[in-house]
């Protein structure tokens, strides 16, 4: 990765999709395989022995996998080189069965749902933070008129409260979707090389349920080696949720304008500073959200792109997908990480929002004045953004909307 995505993703997901943590998990579908296959009479419980004591990763050399990977055009078969090369020094008998049945693409794929699922959590712990600063804000501004703007211009009377439960709104059916995404799309991938698995002489569904319980990953009941619309739903998940993020930090980096100056995220030391002009603070926060909303629909469109892919394997669509996969969870969650970290401190100048409020009614003709200012418009707004808090806290609370 580059310089760069320490700044726009974070270093946990940096880890979740690092070499070393998806090896790692390559051995544990290797294992879980040999486990499975054991268990099912396939291969001898001594074989499995080894084959699992081998599939520790720090036994082996991960940037020789990540090299080698480029002649061989996969990093599994490097990997699976590596790995009877282990075994066979413990046990010459089990070599047979390294990796039998399955395929380069069954490991892969396998693997990508084990390192997506740590980084949707990540996602979703962060999405519910944010998420819950905003329905607090919410609840507490209710009643705090701010001027409403359409078409950039400034239009009527509305309340803080309002906006703010506006922008959590579609960050908790984000969450909620994006669990429903994740349960249909972490499944374990076993085909082995046509989808048949005509190698496990029948057993193959059985070895497939045993590993999905082992890799705590769903069983899809067949083989989805070019089947891409679960895994790619989840991706579009994760676009819609980078949109509603971005915006969100639109609507923040407009308001906290200094000439608006209305909200400012918060500030600490080493944050928001201007090496060279001392009075900015700049919406780093908001700065990150953006960059993502302007990333994240990049790499949708070539997952969807990808989706094509010819018969029962495919050359060079499936490759592509994998190069996008970890750079959108990686926008995805430095986007929201940084906003969950901005808005529980999020600083909101009630004054200002009502000094702006008076000065442009003080400016319209008084008919216009009383009709857009009036202050029964804002005590509307208190009472639908009290309304929407409720209704959308329950749905936060809900045992579905966590993946």
């Amino acid at each position: 990765m580059s310089i760069f995505e320490g700044f726009l993703s974070t270093s946990e997901t940096l880890a979740a999709f690092s070499d070393h943590a998806f090896v790692a998990a390559m051995l544990r579908f290797e294992a879980a395989l040999a486990h499975a296959q054991a268990a099912e009479g396939l291969i001898p419980e001594s074989a499995a022995r080894s084959i699992v004591g081998s599939c520790k990763v720090e036994l082996f050399d991960v940037a020789k996998i990540v090299r080698d990977s480029g002649r061989a055009g996969s990093v599994a078969i490097p990997l699976v080189k590596s790995l009877k090369e282990s075994v066979a020094l413990f046990n010459a008998e089990a070599l047979p069965f390294v990796h039998f049945g399955s395929t380069s693409q069954d490991v892969i794929d396998s693997a990508m749902a084990l390192v997506t699922r740590e980084a949707v959590a990540l996602v979703d712990a962060d999405l519910l933070k944010a998420a819950q600063a905003l329905l607090v804000h919410a609840k507490q501004h209710a009643a705090t008129p701010i001027l409403a703007r359409t078409l950039m211009q400034p239009a009527s009377v509305t309340s803080f409260g309002l906006k703010c439960a506006g922008w959590a709104a579609p960050l908790v059916r984000s969450r909620a979707r994006l669990a429903e995404a994740a349960r249909r799309a972490l499944q374990v991938q076993l085909g082995g090389a046509v989808g048949t698995l005509a190698q496990m002489k029948g057993q193959g569904p059985a070895v497939r349920r045993r590993m999905a319980e082992e890799l705590r990953l769903g069983d899809p009941g067949q083989t989805w080696h070019t089947q891409r619309d679960e895994w790619v739903a989840l991706g579009c998940e994760l676009g819609l949720m980078v949109g509603s993020l971005g915006k969100i930090a639109t609507d923040i980096s407009l308001m906290g304008q200094y000439e608006v100056g209305e909200v400012a995220e918060p500030s600490e030391p080493g944050r928001g500073g201007s090496s060279a002009m001392p009075h900015k603070r700049n919406p780093v926060a908001s700065m990150v959200a953006l960059a993502a909303a302007q990333r994240a629909p990049q790499r949708v469109a070539a997952l969807l792109g990808a989706m094509p892919q010819e018969h029962e394997r495919a050359l060079g669509a499936w490759q592509a997908e994998l190069g996008e996969w970890p750079q959108l969870l990686m926008c995805a969650h430095g986007s929201v990480r940084a906003l969950a970290g901005a808005l529980p401190g999020l600083q909101i100048d009630a004054a200002r929002m009502r000094s702006n409020l008076e000065r442009l009614r003080a400016e319209l003709p008084r008919e216009a004045a009383d009709e857009w200012f009036d202050p029964a418009l804002a005590g509307a707004a208190s009472t639908i953004a009290l309304a929407q808090v409720e209704v959308l806290q329950d749905q936060l609370n809900e045992p579905n909307s966590q993946p």
